[in-house]
């Protein structure tokens, strides 16, 4: 069996085969050490394994799995048997997962999550049914964009099963390269030989206030005025989050940062809670509504990148097709200033801020002024 896929836990009907767990780096059975096992690990040994690391205990992993107590502890033995080194810290009915088991468990779920796809793709061919559509994408574009594009499906081309998966830029990146998934919806840079870039969308960053915030009484929020204010925004060095530092350096100031987070809608919480202004994606302020926040237009561009990949050389599906125009036009529905890039000009939007739209590019005419999310 390979290692595929990327995703939580899901629990599986236990099966009477016996596998062989692959490492896909490798090409062979797994160990911590990146050394040779040569035993077989059983199917429900992985299930007992990852069931105790997401229950945080062997009477939970029980319950998860509908086994007992006494059978999930001697399944945990056993594998530890197998493989040649301890999973857990035992401190009575108590256990403490150790290094090892954390390194082992980022492959059991991929593992796990490939299975359930293989028998969902299974069961969809039995019924003459076209495989599930899977996707990953980025916290923000899984919840603003995907079930609105899904929704603009036409019918008889819909799939009938879709499997979304939100990750960080970089799992998008890999869950397609390892082609766990069809469709990859992700924050620039996207840009690696293997993958097909179809196009980049660019939309503005926007400020998020609370409602009775003075800077919500304005239209559009001058960035000067954030150099006294505390600022909640995203924390990624590498994508979003220079381009806004560079705004601040090109401003002469430096902000009070006093929240950073991975996701941008905890930023746009934080306003909520009238304890920062939030800094963010537009994808994040118009695409999931918060109550009592406005989101307001700033002075300065900070542009917003995202892109949408598939495998360079892997077949696509009417519903595939559908699914990316859908995207596109969703962008440009729902995000002021909105603007698509053809994928040749990658390199050159992360060079420098795009002042204008380029001549090949399609820009969304929505308003912001007075916009609540």
């Amino acid at each position: 069996m390979q290692c595929v896929g990327l995703g939580p836990f899901v629990p599986i009907p236990p099966f009477d085969s016996r596998i062989y767990y692959k490492n896909c780096a490798y090409n062979g059975p797994y160990n911590a050490c990146n050394t040779w096992v040569d035993e077989h690990m059983e199917l429900h040994q992985l299930e007992a394994f990852s069931a105790v690391m997401s229950a945080g205990s062997i009477t939970g992993a029980a319950r998860l799995l509908g086994r007992s107590q006494p059978g999930v502890s001697r399944t945990i033995q056993d594998l530890e048997h197998e493989i040649g080194y301890a999973l857990f810290d035992r401190n009575g009915p108590r256990v403490a997962p150790t290094d090892r088991a954390f390194l082992l468990y980022a492959e059991v779920e991929r593992a796990l999550v490939g299975l359930e796809r293989i028998r969902a793709s299974a069961l969809a061919i039995g019924r003459d049914e076209a495989p599930p559509l899977r996707i990953a994408a980025t916290p923000a574009l899984a919840a603003a964009l995907v079930p609105r594009a899904l929704a603009k499906i036409e019918a008889h081309i819909a799939p009938c099963e879709t499997h979304v998966r939100s990750a960080s830029a970089e799992q998008v990146v890999q869950a397609l390269l390892s082609r766990a998934v069809d469709v990859g919806i992700a924050t620039l840079p996207l840009d690696h030989d293997a993958l097909r870039l179809h196009y980049v969308i660019e939309a503005p960053c926007v400020a998020v206030v609370g409602r009775n915030d003075p800077l919500a009484a304005a239209p559009i929020v001058k960035w000067s005025d954030l150099a006294p204010r505390r600022i909640a925004t995203v924390a990624n060095l590498y994508r979003l989050r220079r381009r806004i530092d560079r705004a601040f350096e090109s401003a002469g100031f430096a902000p009070a940062i006093v929240l950073e987070s991975n996701a941008s809608l905890n930023a746009v919480m934080a306003a909520q809670a009238n304890f920062a202004v939030a800094v963010v994606d537009p994808a994040t302020a118009f695409g999931t509504p918060v109550e009592g926040v406005v989101a307001r237009q700033l002075d300065v561009h900070i542009p917003f990148f995202y892109g949408v990949a598939t495998s360079a050389d892997k077949a696509r599906s009417p519903a595939l097709d559908a699914l990316i125009a859908a995207i596109d036009a969703v962008s440009h529905e729902l995000l002021p200033g909105a603007t698509r890039h053809e994928a040749g000009q990658h390199d050159t939007l992360l060079s420098e801020p795009v002042k204008k739209p380029a001549r090949n590019s399609k820009r969304s005419t929505r308003h912001t002024a007075g916009a609540e999310v």
